[in-house]
């Protein structure tokens, strides 16, 4: 991991996120890109051009100057960051300015259960997620290391969702630590007994990798919901990191459909980590 993008509203949240990106990129030495979008309204139309831009300028350089102040932090000492100030709010333009710099990780705050901080509000985490080609890691809280070494994969075992179990074991690759990978049973028409739940799984791992070397780190949990079971496991475990997979544009994927990948950032106290299928 070379190149980590971190969208900073200036709140409280997005410090955490800067601070995360911060610990990876001394732990990896990696470059940071930190961006603000700046939110520039509509000027009314009956204002000339000369004062559309005066105001424009006005505030792009009110932002150059709140961000360079905002980028002065002990952490960020000895870190390779840079700054790039964009003057529109268009979420699917972190992905393009992450793939303009080939970025390898883009990190966000969440506000959690109380809803998105300012830049972050309501859907835009979704938003952010569901155009990016690359993992998005959601911080919840102040992190004090990076050292993750046991990570939880939720999945459903189904063929559709393997070359994104693929992208999803490349992607935690570098953290070099133990992955649980989970299966949330649960008590209605989709339920599975054992045998079915370990035949899915041999042969979904056959497919992925050729051989079941993984099966002895899969799990299996019975649960009400799909989010109370990766939380429930997780806590269990002691796990650091919850990996989930999305759908994009579609919406998300099975194992995560209707609002489970938005209850586990709201719910979760853990780092969430999204890969787009």
């Amino acid at each position: 991991m070379k190149k980590i993008i971190v969208p900073v509203d200036f709140s409280k949240h997005s410090e955490y996120a800067l601070k995360t990106a911060a610990l990876l990129a001394e732990k990896y030495n990696a470059t940071v890109y930190a961006l603000h979008m700046l939110d520039i309204q509509e000027v009314s139309l009956t204002e000339s051009q000369i004062n559309q831009q005066e105001k424009a300028m006005f505030f792009l350089k009110l932002a150059e100057q709140r961000f360079k102040d905002f980028l002065v932090k002990d952490y960020l000492e000895g870190i390779k960051i840079v700054p790039i100030i964009k003057h529109y709010k268009v979420f699917s333009e972190v992905n393009a300015i992450a793939k303009e710099v080939d970025a390898d990780l883009i990190v966000m705050g969440s506000h959690g259960a109380s809803g998105l901080k300012e830049f972050f509000v309501g859907s835009n985490t979704e938003k952010v997620v569901r155009y990016a080609e690359l993992p998005v890691l959601v911080i919840k809280n102040e992190m004090v290391n990076v050292d993750f070494s046991d990570i939880v994969v939720a999945t459903d075992f189904s063929e559709e969702s393997i070359p994104a179990f693929k992208k999803v074991l490349k992607s935690l690759a570098f953290l070099n630590a133990q992955k649980h990978l989970l299966y949330v049973n649960l008590p209605n028409e989709d339920f599975k007994t054992t045998s079915e739940m370990e035949t899915m799984a041999i042969d979904f791992l056959m497919k992925v990798e050729g051989d079941t070397s993984r099966l002895i780190n899969v799990n299996y949990v019975c649960d009400r919901s799909i989010e109370k079971g990766i939380l429930n496991f997780s806590n269990a475990v002691g796990a650091d990191l919850i990996s989930v997979i999305t759908h994009g544009r579609r919406g998300l994927s099975h194992i995560f459909a209707g609002s489970v990948a938005e209850d586990l950032t709201n719910h979760s106290t853990l780092p969430i980590m999204t890969l787009k299928i």
